[in-house]
């Protein structure tokens, strides 16, 4: 008999309380009063994105579920993220709608398919990569967009990390989908 399932590791609970803040941090955005903190703690929310992944490998605690997981919540933030700065006026509709629709295909073909067939695709740097640039992008153009503090400059690098972010995105989808392909090929 194998291992049990372990469920509550330490890098899973990272990714559980990112999920669990993204509520907060989309009640805080939308308010006009709350909306700096907000955006920070978006902000903090995706900086934490590597830090479940890094322990799981520096702990030796990798598992199946942080595997669903943290990318899991990874969509979930930059979703909740761009929805609450888009109503807020902070982050043009149009730049969330090519990031989401980028999301949605990815997770509806992709997790309908893995687990009808039960296969898994490990996640490729460059997803890691897209990710860590649309997120420091969505707040950096919100920040900018809502006139805080070096609004014009980090606004600036705010788009650059945008079209670097988004293509490399549709790159990695790409990827993952030939992935899938040969998955399903060797089955």
């Amino acid at each position: 008999m194998g291992d049990p399932p372990r469920l509550f590791t330490f890098p899973n609970l990272v990714s559980l309380a990112r999920v669990a803040l993204t509520p907060l941090l989309v009640v805080l955005i939308v308010r006009r009063d709350t909306t700096r903190i907000g955006l920070l703690l978006f902000a903090l929310v995706a900086a934490s994105d590597f830090v479940d992944g890094y322990l799981a490998r520096r702990l030796g605690q990798v598992s199946e579920l942080g595997r669903v997981l943290d990318p899991a919540a990874d969509r979930v933030a930059i979703g909740a993220g761009l929805l609450a700065l888009g109503i807020r006026g902070a982050f043009p509709w149009w730049a969330a709608g090519l990031i989401l629709a980028r999301d949605v295909a990815v997770l509806l073909v992709g997790v309908a398919v893995l687990l009808a067939r039960r296969i898994r695709i490990d996640v490729r740097w460059i997803g890691k990569f897209a990710t860590l640039n649309l997120m420091v992008a969505v707040t950096c153009v919100s920040w900018g967009r809502l006139g805080y503090q070096f609004a014009a400059p980090i606004e600036m690098l705010g788009w650059i990390a945008y079209a670097i972010g988004l293509s490399t995105s549709y790159v990695a989808a790409l990827l993952y989908l030939g992935d899938l392909r040969r998955a399903l090929a060797g089955r």
